[in-house]
């Protein structure tokens, strides 16, 4: 799928009066700023990479959430642990059918973010790096972030295999750094 249909994809998912982005742009990864690359440019839970880069473990906001019987989508902010500060904006999109009831049951919670809940249940997971992005934020996204409308910042969308099969589509967009 052409990553841009897919950025409409997850973020129509939760539409709102003000628009998410003034302009996401799919650059190659060799081009994404050293500083943005170690949080991006892998094929690990950004959860991991968040808490490496601040050095200290993440908290999850979940902004809006919807759950059409197994299939669950959730708009959420990763803090920086014990504060207020928004580190990172993310959508979710998951079919829950590929694991188990208790680990459905940690997600919908919202309590601990997705990568923390996969790990700490061990579920056989592979991360499918799909595209990074440039973007310049539109309103909304300037509010979570807590930067200038027109700011830029780099996200990732990737695609989450729980137990060999393709179970969460994410977007995942960095707090600006530096």
């Amino acid at each position: 799928m052409n990553p841009l249909d897919e950025l409409r994809s997850l973020t129509n998912l939760f539409p709102a009066a003000e628009p998410l982005f003034r302009k996401a742009e799919h650059i190659p990864s060799a081009l994404t700023p050293e500083s943005y690359k170690t949080l991006l440019v892998h094929d690990h839970h950004m959860t991991v990479a968040m808490e490496t880069h601040h050095g200290c473990s993440v908290d999850v906001r979940v902004v809006a959430q919807k759950l059409d019987g197994l299939l669950y989508a959730r708009e959420i902010l990763l803090l920086k642990h014990g504060t207020d500060r928004v580190i990172q904006y993310g959508i979710v999109r998951f079919n829950l059918s590929y694991v188990t009831e208790d680990v459905r049951r940690e997600i919908l919670a919202g309590q601990i973010p997705l990568g923390r809940i996969l790990i700490n249940h061990n579920v056989l997971r592979h991360i499918d790096l799909g595209a990074i992005l440039e973007i310049e934020a539109g309103p909304r996204l300037a509010a979570h972030l807590r930067m200038p409308a027109g700011g830029v910042t780099y996200g990732r969308m990737a695609t989450i295999f729980c137990n060999r099969q393709p179970a969460v589509d994410l977007l995942e967009i960095s707090a600006p750094i530096g």
